[in-house]
């Protein structure tokens, strides 16, 4: 699996910038990072992982294939989107489908660019986007919950469950709270998710500064920074500038042009990883002399649920996960070696696969 994330934000905060920027980055580096256009405003870019390239060359993989990441440029955000202005209604529905939300907060000063409420206030801008899916929220609660009423009657079980979960979001959101924010059982989760509550998605607060201040901020992203933290959410630094430039140079250059400013990766590898971190997900590999490729899976997934991401068959027909950790299959020189030196595991199906891990599955057909 890959995970997607919508790029939201008031108008002329960088938004579309950093959008198009990104996706030109993948567009120049084919080799690497392949892009296509699924839809007009959706991108999907490879994760660059150097720990794949070291693997293929280990195994002289004939082809390296890399975990995906797809962007969703969602535009039309603006006050009042939570009754249809500025096409809300089309976008809030983008907003369903995504895993988290990249929300592009304008930490920079410029004259010439201007602001649509004519200040720069980055919090202030995120409070506005909050509420509008906090009110989005409320109101597909208050119908769905109105057409719950006749199997509420005949005390269906999951019509029970369905609205004794809207109603602990509709109390977090009338109190000012988004529906993230409600404490749910295990035996709930599933349920809780398929809810598509917009205000459930987790947040990274992507802070567009000034090339002068991509290294290290200003005080415009510290306040978004502490915001974050006292939300429980993320935030990352970027110049959807710099982003726009780097998008139409080489690798070479582009290494030599963020030395100059003080960086040691692009904004695009950062805000891969920070939204990584933020929904808890790992890259385990498949390595061979056809290929070798990445594959991506959340915390705490079992290896059976692991070789469900290759295929379905994978998982129903499990029997055991050669295993190799990423570290020793590259000190030891691939998969013979580490066989040799005892570093290959046969794991089962209680095994909890480990970010990094070098598999192998083994199922019935």
């Amino acid at each position: 699996m890959g995970f997607k994330m919508g790029i939201v934000g008031l108008p002329n905060v960088g938004k579309s910038t950093l959008f198009n920027a990104l996706t030109k980055t993948a567009a120049a580096q084919a080799a690497n990072f392949p892009f296509c256009t699924i839809e007009p405003n959706t991108g999907e870019v490879n994760v660059p992982d150097a720990r794949l390239d070291k693997l293929a060359a280990i195994a002289s993989s004939k082809e390296i294939i890399p975990a995906r990441m797809t962007f969703v440029d969602i535009a039309g955000l603006v006050k009042g989107a939570s009754k249809g202005e500025g096409l809300g209604n089309q976008f809030l529905a983008n907003i369903r489908e995504t895993d988290a939300i990249a929300h592009v907060l304008r930490c920079f000063d410029d004259g010439d660019v201007t602001h649509v409420d004519g200040r720069v206030n980055p919090v202030e801008d995120a409070e506005v986007i909050e509420t509008e899916l906090m009110l989005a929220d409320l109101e597909s609660i208050e119908k769905r919950r109105a057409g719950l009423v006749r199997k509420l009657k005949g005390n269906d079980k999951d019509a029970l469950q369905q609205d004794r979960l809207l109603a602990a979001a509709q109390e977090a959101l009338e109190n000012g709270q988004p529906a993230r924010t409600v404490e749910v059982d295990e035996e709930d989760k599933k349920a809780w998710k398929l809810l598509q509550l917009l205000t459930t998605k987790k947040i990274l607060y992507v802070c567009n500064v000034d090339e002068s201040d991509a290294a290290t901020g200003n005080d415009y992203s510290k306040a978004v920074e502490e915001m974050a933290a006292a939300q429980g959410a993320a935030s990352v630094v970027i110049s959807a500038k710099i982003e726009e430039e780097i998008s139409q140079l080489d690798d070479e250059d582009m290494e030599m042009f963020l030395e100059e400013l003080g960086l040691t990766e692009a904004g695009l590898d950062r805000l891969i990883r920070a939204g990584y971190e933020l929904l808890h997900l790992e890259t385990y590999f498949t390595v061979g002399p056809k290929e070798a490729r990445a594959w991506t899976i959340r915390e705490g997934t079992m290896a059976p649920q692991a070789a469900g991401v290759i295929h379905g068959d994978f998982e129903r027909g499990f029997i055991r996960a050669e295993t190799i950790a990423y570290d020793d299959y590259v000190e030891l020189g691939g998969e013979g070696p580490a066989k040799e030196a005892g570093k290959m595991r046969a794991e089962g199906k209680g095994y909890m696969v480990k970010d990094g891990d070098v598999l192998h599955f083994l199922f019935n057909a």
